[in-house]
């Protein structure tokens, strides 16, 4: 097997006190790592500082995304035994893609009911690795249901509790149905965002909404064999057009996220150029994939092993990212939803 297809080769020591638990009361008061993507030269900078970093012409393209409260604790009817579930896609109408837990005490045709009884959910179908399909049963408007009784789907190295739901999304989330936030997005305000566009820079706007695809561990040690699930993505004409035109003028786009970058590469490797476009990508970006959208990224530290290690690793080298890893735990960056950032581009 060759060593970039070796789950380890994207492994790194990471102090669990770097795992950032809660926010930053400033969004923009986050760490920035700098990462020359083709020498790997580091700069430690501040997130508020990132405009000296863009230039005139540039387009950023930002996951509009909005998280839903995804998670529910109910009861299985019957035998009143908790059962968590978190809502990952809808299939259509109100049959939902899930994760349970536990869910071997699930079988099809059991009821869960959540809240005082104004949700139930009826398992259609068990899948593999504790997915299942259901169906919700209610009256009146799902999302105020889900506001009223679920959770935001915080990930499991996060022990602590949200205080404000708000800052597990973005300022500019827009179009609900993520199961997570994309969290390279966090770090944006309304004055950065008016600096950067009074920059002359061009802010459009793609969807993902974040599934298992992006955040569901790689077990398999040979990453080839790893089965990436699919995730809804749209982009609409405006954006296609303005990508296209930046394209064919050599203007740098730069994507905040790898749920954006995953989105553009999708549609690119399809069509060959930016094209208004709505369905579902499984998209698996690792060492040896050319990209053919993006030249650059503002995205979080990852976690080890992860397939978003992969495609960070992709877009510079493997060893550069390690290495800027190490340096950011030397200098104590926080890691993951509630961390820090890093801009991955050319020069600076």
């Amino acid at each position: 097997m060759e060593e970039r297809y070796d789950l380890n080769y994207y492994n790194y020591e990471l102090p669990e006190h770097l795992i950032a638990q809660t926010p930053l009361k400033e969004r923009s008061a986050s760490k920035l790592l700098l990462l020359n993507k083709n020498t790997g030269e580091t700069k430690d900078e501040t997130f508020k500082n990132i405009t000296k970093y863009l230039k005139p012409g540039d387009v950023l393209v930002l996951n509009d995304t909005k998280v839903i409260p995804a998670r529910l604790i109910g009861t299985k009817e019957g035998t009143n035994a908790t059962i968590e579930i978190l809502l990952l896609k809808n299939k259509e109408k109100d049959i939902w893609e899930c994760l349970a837990k536990p869910a071997k005490r699930l079988h099809e045709g059991t009821i869960i009911t959540f809240g005082n009884g104004e949700l139930k959910a009826k398992i259609n179908e068990k899948q593999k690795d504790g997915i299942v399909e259901i169906e919700l049963q209610y009256e009146g408007i799902l999302n105020e249901i889900l506001e009223k009784i679920g959770t935001m789907p915080l990930p499991p190295y996060i022990h602590e509790k949200l205080k404000d739901q708000k800052r597990y999304q973005t300022i500019y989330a827009k179009n609900l149905g993520s199961a997570a936030a994309p969290t390279a997005g966090l770090h944006f305000t309304e004055e950065i965002l008016k600096e950067i566009k009074q920059m002359g820079i061009t802010i459009t706007y793609v969807t993902l909404h974040v599934g298992l695809g992006t955040f569901r561990p790689v077990n398999m040690d040979n990453i080839l064999e790893h089965d990436m699930h699919s995730e809804y993505y749209m982009m609409n004409k405006e954006t296609a057009d303005i990508l296209n035109k930046a394209k064919k003028e050599k203007r740098r786009i730069i994507a905040v996220g790898t749920t954006s970058t995953r989105t553009l590469e999708s549609i690119m490797q399809k069509n060959g150029k930016f094209k208004e476009s709505s369905e579902e990508t499984n998209i698996f970006i690792y060492p040896g994939y050319t990209f053919k959208a993006i030249d650059g990224l503002i995205t979080n530290f990852h976690l080890p092993k992860s397939t978003l290690v992969m495609l960070v690793s992709a877009l510079s080298t493997r060893d550069y990212i390690l290495n800027a890893y190490a340096h950011a735990v030397e200098k104590e960056y926080r890691f993951f939803s509630f961390g820090d950032a890093m801009f991955i581009t050319d020069k600076f």
